[in-house]
C-alpha cells in the first residue's frame, strides 16, 4: 500500500503554499491535465492582456505603438525576465524566433568560436530537432562540420579535440531524466569544446543556474512550463564573455547595431540583441510575458518542492493500483534525477492515451509506447494524482485502447 489515500492527499492540498495559484489559469471542471510539460495551460490573465495588446495597443497605437507600448524592446525586456529564472544576467537572454531556429543561432555562433574544431557533438535519442538543426548545418558546411550523437552514457568519452560544440537537453523530453549541468559543463570546458543547453523541459520546471554552471549557450521554448501559448516565441541565452566574438550567421535586420539605419552592410549589435533576427511576433511575446510573470511570483524552491512530491505520489499510486497491468516506468525514482514529468512505457500506449483523454485526463504519448505525464505544481493537485491513477486502471481493466478510432495514429500524438 502507497499509504496515499484520498484524505491524506486532501490534507496535503489544504496545506499547499501554491494552492492559490490554481484559480490563475483557465482549466474546465474535471480535467486533470497533465500535458503542460507540451502545453501549459492559458494562465487567465493573459486574455486582457492580449485584448489590450490588441485592441488599444495595435487597434488605437498602431505603429506608433513600437514606441509608446514599448514594442521595440519586448524581446530584451521579456528575455530579462527569463533570465531570472535561469541563473543568467540581464542581457543574457533575448526572445525571438523558435527553438528550432535559435539552435542553429547557437550552434553556428559556437562553431565561430572554435573554427579549428570540426564536431557537433550530442547523445542519441536527443529531442529530434536538436539532432536534425545539427545535421543541417553538417550537410551545409559542404563536409568541414560533422554531426555525431552517441549513447547517451558515452557522450562525455567522446569529448576530444575535434568536438566544437556539445548539444545536450537537460531534462530528457522523453524520460525526464535530468543531467547535471554543472558536472557535463566541467567536462566539456576540459575538452576545449563549448556546451549548449536545451532547457525546453527545464525553465519554470526545475532551478536553472547557467552562470554557475559556466554555461556557454542556452535555447528553450515558452509554451511548456512557461505558459505563454501555442507556438509562443523561443528564448536564447549567450553568455556575456561571448556575445562580442559570436558571429550570428542569421544576420537579420533587428539584429544589426542600428535597425533603423537601414545600412547596407551587416553590423551586428554589440550585445545579446545581435542574435535578434526579423521582427518580433508582439503578439506572442505579450502571451509570453503574462506566462512569465505569473511564475515569477511563485518562489522556485516550493514549486520545485511539490513537484517532486506530485510525481512520488503519482508513482506510489501507480504501484499501488497498476501493478501487473503491463506499466514499466522509464523516468528516474530518484527525486535528484527526475525533472518535472513522469514517463511510462506501456504496449498500448497510444490507444490508451486516447481512451484516457475521453476520461478527463489528458497526457501524451511519444513514439514507440512512452505515456508522458507532466507534473506542473502551479495548478495540479495531489488528489489529481489519485484520480488519473484510477482512470488508467479503469481504461486497462476494460481494455479501452481496443477502440477501433485509435487503429491509426493520428498526426498530433
Amino acid at each position: 500500500m502507497s499509504g496515499w489515500d484520498r484524505a491524506a492527499l486532501e490534507a496535503l492540498d489544504g496545506a499547499d503554499p501554491l494552492a492559490g495559484f490554481r484559480e490563475q489559469f483557465q482549466l474546465r471542471e474535471g480535467l486533470i491535465y497533465l500535458d503542460g510539460n507540451s502545453l501549459g495551460a492559458l494562465p487567465r490573465r493573459t486574455l486582457a492582456r492580449l485584448e489590450q495588446t490588441i485592441t488599444q495597443e495595435w487597434g488605437e497605437g498602431l505603429i506608433t505603438s513600437w514606441l509608446g507600448a514599448d514594442w521595440i524592446n519586448a524581446p530584451r525586456r521579456v528575455g530579462d525576465k527569463i533570465a531570472r529564472l535561469l541563473g543568467a544576467e540581464p542581457g543574457e537572454v533575448v526572445v525571438a524566433d523558435s527553438t528550432s531556429v535559435n539552435l542553429f543561432k547557437a550552434i553556428t555562433a559556437a562553431l565561430s568560436l572554435r573554427p579549428e574544431r570540426t564536431v557537433i557533438l550530442s547523445e542519441t535519442g536527443n529531442f529530434p530537432t536538436d539532432l536534425y538543426m545539427m545535421q543541417g548545418i553538417a550537410a551545409f558546411s559542404g563536409g568541414r562540420v560533422r554531426a555525431e550523437a552517441v549513447a547517451g552514457d558515452m557522450v562525455l568519452d567522446r569529448l576530444g579535440a575535434d568536438v566544437a560544440v556539445l548539444l545536450l537537453t537537460q531534462v530528457h523530453y522523453k524520460t525526464g531524466a535530468v543531467r547535471d549541468m554543472a558536472e557535463v559543463t566541467r567536462r566539456a570546458h576540459e575538452a576545449g569544446a563549448l556546451v549548449i543547453w536545451d532547457l525546453s523541459h527545464s525553465a519554470g520546471a526545475i532551478p536553472v543556474d547557467l552562470n554557475g554552471a559556466g554555461a556557454d549557450f542556452a535555447v528553450g521554448c515558452g509554451y511548456k512550463f512557461l505558459n505563454g501559448g501555442p507556438g509562443a516565441p523561443a528564448y536564447l541565452f549567450a553568455a556575456r564573455r561571448h556575445q562580442a566574438k559570436a558571429v550570428p550567421v542569421l544576420s537579420g535586420w533587428m539584429g544589426h547595431a542600428d535597425p533603423f539605419a537601414f545600412e547596407d552592410a551587416y553590423r551586428a549589435a554589440e550585445g545579446i540583441e545581435r542574435f535578434l533576427c526579423g521582427t518580433p511576433p508582439i503578439l506572442g511575446v505579450a502571451a509570453l510575458e503574462c506566462g512569465i510573470d505569473l511564475i515569477a511570483e511563485a518562489d522556485m524552491a516550493a514549486l520545485r518542492a511539490k513537484s517532486l512530491q506530485l510525481g512520488r505520489v503519482f508513482m506510489d499510486l501507480m504501484d499501488e493500483h497498476c501493478a501487473g497491468l503491463g506499466f514499466a516506468l522509464v523516468s528516474p525514482r530518484e527525486d535528484a534525477r527526475r525533472g518535472s514529468h513522469v514517463s511510462y512505457a506501456h504496449p498500448e500506449g497510444y490507444g490508451m492515451m486516447q481512451a484516457l483523454k475521453e476520461r478527463g485526463v489528458i497526457g501524451d504519448f511519444r513514439d514507440p509506447d512512452v505515456l508522458r505525464f507532466g507534473i506542473t505544481p502551479l495548478y495540479l493537485r495531489h488528489v489529481d494524482m489519485l484520480e488519473a491513477v484510477l482512470r488508467i486502471r479503469e481504461v486497462c481493466e476494460t481494455r479501452a485502447w481496443d477502440d477501433p478510432r485509435w487503429a491509426v495514429r493520428a498526426a498530433v500524438t
